[in-house]
């Protein structure tokens, strides 16, 4: 049986609210856990909503450039492309672009997927530098401060995708997924390394969401055919950040504002 947790549903207005909310999340998270801990490790995910909140948060006319003590950030990717780092589709080409070449974050805090080598050696030597990073041993599992995730159009999340070899896998942490619907492999984190986060948020836009929303998180449970339904962290609560629009067929949340939902 799948794990119960609690979601928390924080609604924004509009696509501008979202970003602001999706910036504040990040930055707070980095606060907490370099006051807790005096450093803040955080995995990211690509996409058009997420480089939103990058660029805001790299604005220098925003508070966050300042406010957020980025030497103390540790920065990992949820997944990547089998893609050279300058490909126009690589997640980390447009993280550099939206917000990396603009903050003060050391190189050797930046932990990138080396999508250009062989999908099997990439996903080896990721795992290495999370062993690394936070000094695993044996069969310990990271445990990410903050894991922002996005929603597929078809159920899926980082780069589990419906039906693939890649939502069975327990043991390791990070691995290549073939995604037969794409024609293309992924390296991405495994759903058990997701599921260990401290904070572990959803950022989700769009009317076209919306269905989509219903379905993973207030639908009957069926991961093979919607992974991110395997998404159900260890410390019983999951964040949905979401516009009223990509909000608008769940049960009973407010136009905006925030609402608690039980996942049995």
């Amino acid at each position: 049986m799948p794990r119960p947790v609690s979601i928390i549903a924080k609604v924004a207005a509009n696509a501008e609210e979202i970003t602001k909310l999706a910036a504040e999340t990040f930055a707070q998270s980095i606060a907490e856990a370099v006051s807790a801990r005096g450093v803040a490790r955080v995995a990211i995910s690509g996409g058009s909503t997420p480089r939103t909140v990058f660029e805001l948060l790299a604005n220098p006319a925003e508070p966050y450039l300042k406010q957020i003590p980025w030497d103390k950030l540790q920065l990992f990717w949820v997944d990547e492309r089998c893609v050279p780092p300058t490909h126009e589709e690589s997640n980390y080409r447009m993280t550099k672009a939206a917000m990396l070449d603009q903050i003060p974050l050391p190189a050797e805090n930046i932990h990138r997927m080396e999508g250009e080598l062989d999908p099997e050696e990439a996903a080896s030597r990721y795992e290495a530098e999370l062993r690394n990073a936070f000094r695993l041993e044996g069969a310990q599992t990271p445990t990410f401060d903050l894991i922002i995730l996005g929603l597929g159009p078809d159920g899926h999340t980082a780069s589990l995708f419906p039906h693939t070899e890649g939502l069975h896998e327990m043991s390791r942490l990070v691995i290549a997924n073939h995604v037969v619907q794409k024609e293309t492999w992924r390296v991405t984190l495994t759903w058990p390394v997701i599921n260990q986060g401290r904070e572990v948020a959803f950022l989700i836009e769009g009317e076209e969401k919306a269905e989509m929303v219903r379905t993973v998180f207030a639908g009957s449970y069926n991961p093979e055919e919607w992974p991110a339904q395997l998404i159900r962290p260890a410390s019983g609560k999951l964040t949905l950040l979401l516009d009223s629009a990509s909000a608008a067929q769940l049960p009973g949340p407010p136009p905006v504002g925030e609402t608690t939902l039980e996942l049995q």
